[in-house]
């Protein structure tokens, strides 16, 4: 066409004779427009849905099984209030969705109290054991995925009752039957964690724990088999009973420790239980075009969609058009350099004292980190972080390397489509109840069923040992009772000061990029809860990888639904695009608050065994 032949030659003379500032300035403006011009044609969504919005008056529990929001919606049915059906669901997810979450893992909770109109944040994540160094681990061999030196010490049991006792109704008794019931009783294994399950077998098989109660005649148990977990039930009656002492200062936390070091060897010892509470801390936020949007601060990565909606703010997305190669090479663009800041900032605030989270969520360091996203190229590998800690004009920021040609474009099929991001690594749960507090909860064990070892108390162990670093540079290096730097980031949002949204996904590093995708889905381009929840999306992983060996990759992993223009515009742009298979914005799910109706509104994308349950 003319047109792009002549739109290429604009912008590259600009490109090499302009001078410097003049050509950014031009470079940034004119080429956003004519290029939106070119690729607002590529654009595709989904108008239908799969599934129907789910809609109630009175409460609505939006999770990743059925059986986890009904655990959830029971609360709300006996009269509790949100925080107790988000806590009972919290410990039901332990027997429901075992390879996701469950009392060996970790949790951040947002809450929102509507008789107070604040927002809290309680952070239920454990830390590294008192005897945790770079040495140490060399000693025994280096980080490792699975095995009895990949557990942190677990917080979400405490995360959970801490939240319960402080802002619900019904108390640990209540909060723990159905857990109990389902336990002792039995559930029934579904379709999607049947497939978990044999696609783990390898890594479950070695552990006589594990199979004794997941496997069946050497195999992993199928759809519709029923699995009775005692040790479990008596598990959560101890916990009932005798609350957080029970879990981390009795006979619990001492079988856990046995267990480990009778199976390899633990550097976790009673002290590291008996000593740990989850805490309560200030929420991160933002204002994003009149939306209150709260966010986990560190030691979770939460500022990275928080970030990223600052730089896009400066951005006219709805006139590049949903989901075209324009919007998506910004969306992508903004968050390559969030996740830099992350990279070189963000850990435990208990043991970094200056994270500089004022800066890196200034409206001002924002529009500074804007001007370095180009409109014609994708930026090569890393983006360099920023300076949050000066932002003054006239400062020169680390400029990105751009790509210096086109991209490349593959057709993923078979099992390297439906990469773990999908569907597994953690769990979410969104409660709202009658009186409109709002809980917004994500929940982990890190890898399909955490370290692989079925502890004899009845639940799998994290492996979040393998989210330290053991470069002693990095901020994110493993010490003694440090937390690492965590996935983890539920979101909240308040408009005109009122309960508006609850909404996360699991995914790891993916979690901030479908949150960003699915907000703006809505906010920008005006859908409703359940079509923002399905719409195809990207995901970039050019960010070092959260957990070991902390890779970088360097690809665009875009939906099979788009149009082959589209991935052929971005890479074009200089992204290494390659596809995936989700059905959906991860696998998010929602409740809305309509505003002018008080109606609740719930989504879950059409991800495994995810729902929205409501009345």
């Amino acid at each position: 066409m003319p047109v792009v032949s002549k739109v290429a030659s604009w912008i590259t003379w600009n490109h090499f004779f302009v001078p410097g500032p003049r050509r950014h300035f031009l470079m940034s403006i004119v080429s956003l427009a004519l290029l939106a011009c070119l690729f607002v044609q590529a654009a595709w969504s989904q108008t239908s849905t799969w599934r129907p919005i789910v809609l109630g008056m009175d409460g609505m529990v939006s999770s990743g099984h059925y059986g986890v929001s009904m655990t959830g919606y029971k609360m709300l049915a006996d009269g509790g209030n949100a925080i107790d059906a988000a806590a009972a669901a919290g410990f039901a997810s332990t027997v429901f969705e075992p390879s996701r979450t469950g009392l060996g893992g970790d949790l951040f909770m947002l809450i929102y109290v509507a008789k107070t109109g604040e927002v809290k944040f309680v952070n239920g994540t454990g830390w590294a054991p008192k005897s945790a160094s770079i040495a140490e681990l060399a000693a025994r061999g280096g980080q490792r995925e699975d095995g009895s030196i990949a557990p942190l010490v677990p917080g979400a049991t405490s995360g959970l009752l801490l939240a319960a006792q402080k802002y619900g109704r019904l108390g640990r008794a209540k909060i723990l039957a159905p857990s109990i019931e389902r336990s002792e009783s039995g559930f029934a294994v579904s379709e999607n964690l049947q497939n978990v399950l044999k696609r783990n077998q390898p890594r479950l098989a070695p552990f006589p724990s594990t199979t004794r109660v997941w496997f069946r005649n050497g195999e992993p148990v199928k759809m519709g088999d029923v699995v009775v977990q005692p040790e479990l039930g008596r598990t959560f009656r101890a916990i009932a009973a005798g609350g957080s002492d029970a879990f981390y200062r009795g006979p619990i936390a001492r079988r856990v420790v046995e267990y480990l070091s009778a199976n390899g060897g633990s550097m976790l010892d009673a002290s590291d239980f008996a000593e740990f509470n989850a805490e309560e801390s200030e929420p991160l936020h933002i204002r994003y075009k009149g939306y209150d949007i709260y966010g986990c601060p560190p030691n979770s990565h939460g500022h990275v969609m928080l970030q990223a909606l600052n730089i896009l703010e400066g951005v006219n997305l709805k006139a590049m058009g949903h989901n075209s190669a324009l919007y998506l090479h910004y969306v992508t663009e903004a968050l390559k350099l969030a996740f830099a800041d992350r990279d070189a900032f963000v850990s435990d605030p208990r043991f970094i004292k200056d994270i500089p989270m004022r800066g890196m969520l200034s409206k001002e360091y924002a529009n500074q980190r804007r001007n370095l996203i180009r409109a014609d190229r994708a930026m090569e590998g890393l983006a360099p972080p920023g300076n949050p800690r000066a932002t003054a004009r006239g400062q020169v920021p680390r400029q990105p390397v751009y790509t210096a040609r086109a991209g490349t474009e593959r057709v993923l099929t078979g099992a390297a489509a439906f990469p773990e991001w999908i569907e597994g690594l953690t769990t979410y749960v969104a409660a709202v109840d009658k009186d409109r507090n709002m809980v917004s909860m994500t929940s982990t064990i890190w890898s399909d069923f955490g370290n692989s070892m079925y502890a004899e108390p009845g639940f799998f162990l994290n492996n979040r040992m393998g989210l330290f670093y053991t470069d002693p540079k990095d901020v994110n290096v493993v010490a003694p009772r440090k937390r690492p730097r965590m996935t983890l980031n539920p979101v909240l949002v308040l408009k005109d000061k009122k309960p508006f949204l609850a909404f996360g996904t699991p995914g790891g590093d993916t979690m901030p990029q479908a949150q960003l995708q699915f907000f703006l889905n809505f906010a920008e381009f005006g859908m409703n809860v359940q079509q923002a929840v399905e719409q195809p999306y990207v995901v970039s992983s050019s960010l070092r990888r959260s957990l070991i060996p902390h890779q970088v990759g360097g690809t665009l992993s875009v939906s099979e639904r788009a149009p082959e223009q589209l991935r052929r515009d971005l890479a074009k742009l200089g992204h290494n695009v390659v596809t995936h298979d989700a059905k959906g914005v991860g696998s998010i799910k929602a409740i809305l608050v309509n505003p002018a109706t008080g109606v609740l509104m719930g989504g879950a994308a059409p991800a495994t065994d995810s729902y929205a349950i409501g009345w």
